[in-house]
């Protein structure tokens, strides 16, 4: 039975109204009641952010977001009759809309999370360790600024979710196809290392440039993708299956290795070493004080310090602006810098901050960008 009682108590949050001003309707699904209403307590707080509704399972949220025409959904994963994937999909499906999946900090969660972006959620956040009232504070920020970010970014996702389907209904597969790139045969090659930062929206859009790249992709790839040390280690498994290159979380001291990709662990920090003709990882938890573990900030500095002209950098989707001040660092020494467009972005912040600054020298859509990845190595 649909909570419409919560509905009519929510909806009218008469404080929170701001006159002229649009208010992002969000869907709570969860089938904890104490979360359902530590999730409204957290949204409410937002003079921007309105309930629109709650739902205990999938079989209420499909009907829900018929009913009330959400502009977010939050989605739990575990919930009787019908759970958060399946809901998920057939949300996309029938009434896509950005979803926010709500996700435990277990391998466990991290696996069904990351298929739940592969199916369709735009991001994640985290549920807190334990439900005492510090640790659902601690997500307050971030799940309002995810909320704001994807919301405004609807209509544009919502256009290449309905296009990739039709892609994938034309060639006859339930997923569109990555666009496969090749090393040129006559260009000599100029740069031997790729630095990608990345944050919200970011598993899918590392997963799309990955894995059209070729099995002797002629560089090794660092990337500081903002996710919790859980969800890293299962993040670079899953992109190790789905892609030719190799993929592995990585590992302070190991030598870099053309043709792989090493995944920042999360809460730590992600740099290069070079010393004469090696190249080793450097995994580090300092700066401890940095906003965020990984920075890619940390990352950009690191490899045009130690690597400079032969540095390849690219900024994905994300909120924020971790990035920008460690690309100025590659491209004074040398380097150039690639970053997504903002038709291609779940959130333009991260790219916008680099090309606000000037300092791209390609602007690019994410089914464009394994190419100009391969092509930047000989320029």
């Amino acid at each position: 039975m649909l909570r419409l009682g919560v509905w009519l108590r929510a909806c009218p949050a008469a404080g929170n109204l701001i006159p002229g001003v649009a208010m992002i309707k969000v869907l709570i699904v969860d089938d904890s009641a104490f979360m359902r209403k530590a999730l409204e307590n957290i949204l409410v707080k937002d003079p921007e952010i309105s309930i629109a509704g709650t739902a205990a399972n999938g079989l209420e949220a499909l009907e829900a977001v018929k009913k009330l025409d959400p502009d977010v959904v939050t989605m739990d994963y575990e919930m009787p009759r019908m759970d958060g994937l399946t809901a998920l999909k057939q949300i996309m499906q029938d009434n896509p809309r950005p979803v926010l999946m709500v996700s435990s900090l277990t391998s466990e969660g991290a696996e069904v999370t990351l298929k739940a972006m592969e199916a369709g959620a735009v991001d994640f956040v985290t549920k807190p360790s334990s439900t005492v009232n510090l640790g659902i504070m601690d997500m307050e920020h971030e799940l309002q600024q995810k909320v704001k970010a994807v919301s405004r970014r609807r209509k544009a996702l919502l256009l290449r979710a309905e296009f990739a389907q039709r892609l994938a209904r034309a060639a006859g597969h339930s997923q569109p196809l990555a666009r496969s790139v090749a090393k040129p045969a006559d260009r000599r090659q100029t740069r031997d290392l790729v630095a990608i930062g990345v944050s919200t929206g970011g598993p899918p859009a590392v997963q799309k440039v990955l894995s059209a790249l070729p099995e002797d992709f002629p560089a090794p790839i660092l990337i500081a993708q903002h996710m919790p040390a859980s969800f890293t280690g299962p993040f670079a498994d899953r992109l190790d299956k789905q892609c030719k290159i190799s993929v592995k979380e990585a590992e302070d001291g190991e030598k870099l290795r053309d043709g792989w990709a090493y995944v920042c662990p999360g809460g730590k920090h992600l740099r290069v070493a070079a010393r004469l003709s090696t190249r080793t990882v450097v995994v580090s938890e300092e700066p401890k004080t940095a906003i965020y573990k990984p920075s890619a900030n940390e990352l950009m500095a690191s490899v045009g310090e130690q690597i400079g002209v032969r540095a390849l950098g690219v900024i994905l989707t994300g909120m924020g602006s971790d990035g920008v001040i460690g690309m100025e660092t590659l491209k004074k020494r040398g380097g150039r810098a690639l970053a997504q467009n903002e038709a291609s972005c779940v959130v333009y912040g991260m790219p916008k901050a680099v090309v606000d600054a000037r300092l791209a020298d390609e602007v690019l859509d994410i089914e464009d960008m394994a190419l100009a990845i391969m092509d930047n190595l000989y320029k």
